[in-house]
């Protein structure tokens, strides 16, 4: 049972991540109809800003994480508008967006090996590294620093969305963009500003990830964006909740696969597959997800 709840403790922590992520995914795709598969390399980017402003700079790591979201936000407004609009409404080819966050996906990855090198670099700790004793096992603090981290990214995401005007426009723009635009809503800048806050998601989830591991490089956010797209096809893409709960399950599913299936070498990637699979299969729409009815 010590073991069991040490795997379950350590799962939450690592879907506390998924989850991040995936609330990023789920923001774009819920405004747009777009999956972002650049997601996890501009959060690894802006890693690489936060370790920079730390680790040379000699900022402490909180700021740093604050300045990193910061220029998370402004780029990944910037990636809307100028890379992602030109072709978001191309009917010629839909594709094209697939295949611009694609090409983000590895320029973005070799831009960040350019600047920063491929050598593991240590992030400054976040969280303590000690534990409590639950129950005979070890909770650690990092994993209650994830959790909190998630709490307060659905807390913060929560009001905007449901006590602000920005909140109610962005829903509306959501919901349904033509009628939107038709009531005097600049939509574009709505999109500009989704785009902007799922990059502060991702950047917040790379910092932190990062904190917690003994070095990371390139490629720390190359499976994580594997759990997160896992998590959002579990709860469902047009679901935050969905996201939430989707990004827990898969972490705690991957962290008992990887303690008790042990005669399958890398059962632990292909979980996250598997679940995607299943649940296309099962219920397409997600645990959480609406169904779109359409009229024809």
């Amino acid at each position: 049972m010590q073991l069991f709840l040490e795997q379950v403790f350590n799962g939450i922590g690592a879907g506390a991540v998924y989850a991040s992520v995936a609330l990023a995914l789920v923001l774009i795709y819920k405004s747009t109809g777009l999956l972002n598969f650049a997601q996890g390399e501009m959060a690894l980017f802006s890693t690489y800003v936060t370790w920079w402003l730390a680790a040379e700079k000699d900022i402490d790591i909180v700021p740093a994480i604050v300045l990193s979201c910061a220029f998370a936000f402004v780029a990944g407004a910037a990636i809307e508008r100028i890379l992602i609009r030109p072709v978001e409404g191309s009917t010629h080819n839909p594709l094209n967006v697939v295949i611009v966050t694609l090409g983000m996906f590895l320029a973005i990855n070799s831009l960040a090996l350019l600047i920063f090198g491929t050598e593991q670099e240590q992030m400054p700790n976040v969280f303590p590294k000690d534990s409590y004793d639950i129950g005979g096992a070890a909770l650690q603090k990092e994993t209650l620093g994830l959790l909190a981290m998630l709490v307060g990214e659905c807390a913060v995401l929560w009001a905007l969305l449901q006590k602000t005007k920005l909140g109610l426009r962005l829903r509306g723009v959501a919901s349904n963009a033509e009628s939107s635009r038709l009531v005097g809503i600049n939509t574009g800048l709505m999109l500009m500003l989704g785009w902007g806050f799922a990059a502060v998601l991702g950047a917040l989830a790379g910092s932190m990830v990062a904190s917690t591991r003994t070095g990371f490089d390139a490629s720390l956010m190359q499976i994580i964006l594997v759990y997160a797209f896992a998590a959002a096809a579990l709860g469902g893409f047009d679901s935050l909740i969905g996201a939430v709960v989707g990004g827990l399950l898969v972490g705690v599913a991957q962290s008992l696969t990887t303690e008790y299936v042990t005669a399958l070498d890398g059962i632990e990637t292909v979980l996250p597959l598997g679940l995607i699979l299943a649940v296309l299969l099962v219920r397409p729409n997600g645990l959480f997800g609406r169904r779109t009815v359409e009229r024809v």
